[in-house]
């Protein structure tokens, strides 16, 4: 497939155009655990991304550990009454980390302005809800980055894995040749949505959840531990069924050249 059929590209947020590391709503999750005395790791945290909130929030209770670690701080197993309570508290909290941690990624506006020049569409989807991404749009559309269309965990029936954000966003694109639709996104989860949808998948190596690292903090990485890393999350990644692999959204023009 070369770049002249590729009708639209849709693009997951968080690690993928904005927030390098997609480190915002890991900082969330970290801290409304902790402000219910119970410490979860960032690793524990970082593992559902991708999907929609409550159920990220749910998932991370249901890890053994963290059951347990709940279990002796509250005398039982966290509840769904446990779990919309944290989400009602995330939201907030997520809205004021998003207003410092919605930077757009080095190259993105460069490399989406090269794919609208080739006449490709635009759109986005993300787990985040229509309430946070008010937030995280201007900002982004402030560092250069804007998308036609923007679908969110709360407008469709199911987040991911099931692929109905990306098939909305097609929708609302007017394209329906879904084999001729790149996603790209940087957890496994995002992969599945966008296999489920017979769509073309690209996962992001470098700048997303999966390295978890700012900017800074990967280029103080010594050279040969970051290009290990990264092929252990590219294998990652091939094991999930990806198609293909880039380290940077700032990539991908070139890699459309040679689909």
């Amino acid at each position: 497939m070369s770049s002249r059929t590729t009708k639209a590209v849709l693009l997951d947020w968080a690690g993928t155009t904005v927030d390098y590391g997609s480190r915002a709503p890991t900082q969330v999750f970290v801290e409304i655990f902790r402000r219910r005395g119970v410490e979860i790791t960032v690793a524990e945290a970082r593992g559902p991304m991708g999907r929609a909130k409550h159920e990220h929030i749910a998932m991370v209770a249901a890890l053994p550990r963290v059951t347990e670690l709940w279990r002796q701080q509250h005398g039982a197993a966290p509840t769904e009454v446990d779990v919309r309570a944290m989400y009602d508290h995330f939201l907030p909290l997520q809205k004021e980390i998003l207003k410092h941690g919605s930077d757009v990624i080095p190259g993105i506006p460069e490399a989406i302005a090269e794919l609208r020049r080739r006449g490709i569409r635009i759109g986005s989807s993300t787990g985040y809800t229509r309430a946070l991404m008010e937030i995280v749009i201007p900002i982004a559309a402030a560092g250069g980055y804007h998308a036609d269309v923007v679908v969110c965990s709360d407008e469709v029936s199911a987040g991911r894995p099931t692929p109905w954000m990306n098939v909305r966003a097609a929708e609302l694109l007017g394209v329906c040749q879904f084999d001729q639709i790149v996603v790209v996104d940087d957890t496994p989860v995002g992969i599945e949505a966008a296999k489920n949808g017979g769509m073309i998948s690209v996962a992001v190596s470098l700048t997303g959840n999966a390295l978890g690292l700012s900017e800074a903090e990967a280029l103080q990485m010594p050279a040969a531990a970051l290009q290990q890393r990264l092929l252990e999350i590219e294998t990652d990644f091939r094991k999930a069924g990806v198609d293909y692999v880039i380290r940077s959204v700032a990539e991908l023009p070139a890699l459309l050249n040679h689909m």
